[in-house]
């Protein structure tokens, strides 16, 4: 289903050279299947990898999965060793101690990263970090980092998702807290994309129905920022060098967003009451994986810059179905948070587009007298349902803090500037005040 021709108009080459009118998609291979994880050894072998590195958090190591992944790469031949040190939500921290570990026992041939966004994201930094040698600064976007390219191919990456959420066996960017400015943020390159997505609907039957409203509704942010940025004929227009991940939304990832919100509206509601359907759970790692291919071409927007402080900014929230060792506001969480109100911002910039996104999510809903409503309120009938915190305040803030969690979301500026309307930080302030309850 198509919202049909977009109506801002596409430059045509002569006629206007000052705007864009190139975008770029790209997506890994994609093994998809019940046991496709058996098949990990022969995989890795066509790289002619002899020794690999498993990356995973301790939780899904303590479940057996990693060991069955290196038995099956032993039977092709491949030496391994599980690394179990990935944190949930990485930091700087952890991600540096995870390339030091690399560092000491290697050199890889390969890696695999076994888990949820967190381990996938750990394992991407670790292959960057091993094989161009820089520090983890260099290549953190601006103007956090400085935001530098790696100069060469990677080491062959297999990603295998354990969560239906992140999609980030289908993108080139990695996400992590630094913990001395207490915000989150993210490095971008085409070459962090995994080499191959290798998902397996049966290693998310155990997920705690909590982990499973978290990480489903950063798919549903993902598919509707993606759906929803700016289109990317507005940009100026890029030399090659300039050309980023994020290039606006697009006639390809439009595609795969619209094929995730449906299949997210037949099988979410499904898969939180009920974990062990495996219908359910087969459309969501699809939708995932996705949305993935969706916003890692084209780009989120508010959403996920409000995300980055909430989560980096956390006081004492633990979140249900989570370690409690420390608190946290899970990603998926963070990012739905201020979804809402987001939509409602941005919905003049392209009505069409938002109700569309609407239908899609929420087929069976009314139609409401307010058309800027109904995104919103198709958001928050299923954040009601599977019961995610009533926005900002139920995690930990009040209107207090929105003078530190602003400049948080300005620091993004590689999301917002995929925001479909021009945002500046007094609207920011005013999409968290009216955040601290959804409904």
């Amino acid at each position: 289903m198509s919202a049909g021709p977009d109506p801002r108009p596409t430059p045509h080459l002569g006629v206007d050279l000052t705007e864009e009118t190139i975008f770029t998609w790209g997506a890994p291979p994609l093994k998809f299947g019940a046991g496709a994880v058996d098949e990990i050894g022969f995989e890795m072998a066509q790289y002619g990898a002899r020794r690999v590195l498993i990356l995973t958090d301790p939780r899904i190591n303590s479940l057996g999965l990693p060991a069955r992944i290196a038995d099956s790469l032993t039977r092709h031949g491949i030496t391994s060793e599980i690394f179990d040190g990935c944190h949930v939500e990485p930091t700087d921290d952890s991600m540096d101690k995870a390339a030091g570990y690399a560092r000491e026992q290697g050199p890889w041939d390969g890696f695999v990263a076994v888990g949820g966004g967190s381990a996938i994201d750990t394992a991407k930094a670790v292959n960057l970090l091993t094989t161009d040698e820089g520090a983890l600064m260099d290549y953190i976007n601006p103007p956090i980092g400085a935001g530098r390219a790696p100069k060469g191919q990677l080491k062959p990456l297999i990603a295998v998702p354990t969560t239906a959420g992140t999609g980030s066996e289908s993108t080139a960017m990695c996400v992590l807290d630094v913990l001395s400015m207490r915000v989150k943020t993210g490095i971008s390159h085409w070459r962090l994309r995994p080499t191959l997505a290798v998902i397996d609907p049966l290693v998310s039957l155990t997920l705690p129905p909590e982990v499973t409203a978290s990480a489903g509704m950063d798919i549903v942010c993902h598919a509707l920022e993606s759906y929803t940025a700016r289109w990317y004929t507005t940009f100026d227009r890029k030399q090659p060098e300039q050309r980023v991940t994020y290039c606006g939304s697009n006639p390809v990832s439009d595609l795969w967003c619209e094929k995730a919100l449906t299949l997210l509206a037949a099988s979410f509601r499904t898969a939180f009451r009920d974990g062990s359907d495996l219908a359910a759970r087969s459309s969501m790692m699809l939708a995932a994986t996705f949305a993935g291919m969706g916003f890692g071409n084209s780009g989120v927007h508010i959403p996920h810059a409000n995300a980055y402080p909430i989560a980096g900014m956390v006081k004492d929230y633990r979140p249900p179905g989570y370690p409690q060792a420390e608190p946290m506001v899970p990603h998926g969480m963070s990012v739905s948070l201020t979804a809402p109100e987001a939509f409602r911002f941005s919905f003049s910039s392209a009505p069409e587009r938002h109700l569309h996104a609407a239908a899609l999510l929420a087929p069976d809903a009314e139609k409401l007298n307010d058309p800027g409503e109904q995104l919103p309120a198709a958001v928050i009938d299923l954040m009601r349902d599977i019961d995610i915190p009533n926005g900002i305040g139920a995690v930990g803030y009040t209107e207090a803090d929105i003078g530190d969690l602003v400049p948080g979301t300005m620091k993004q500026q590689r999301l917002l500037a995929t925001c479909p309307r021009p945002v500046g930080a007094e609207d920011i302030a005013a999409i968290f005040a009216k955040s601290i309850q959804n409904w």
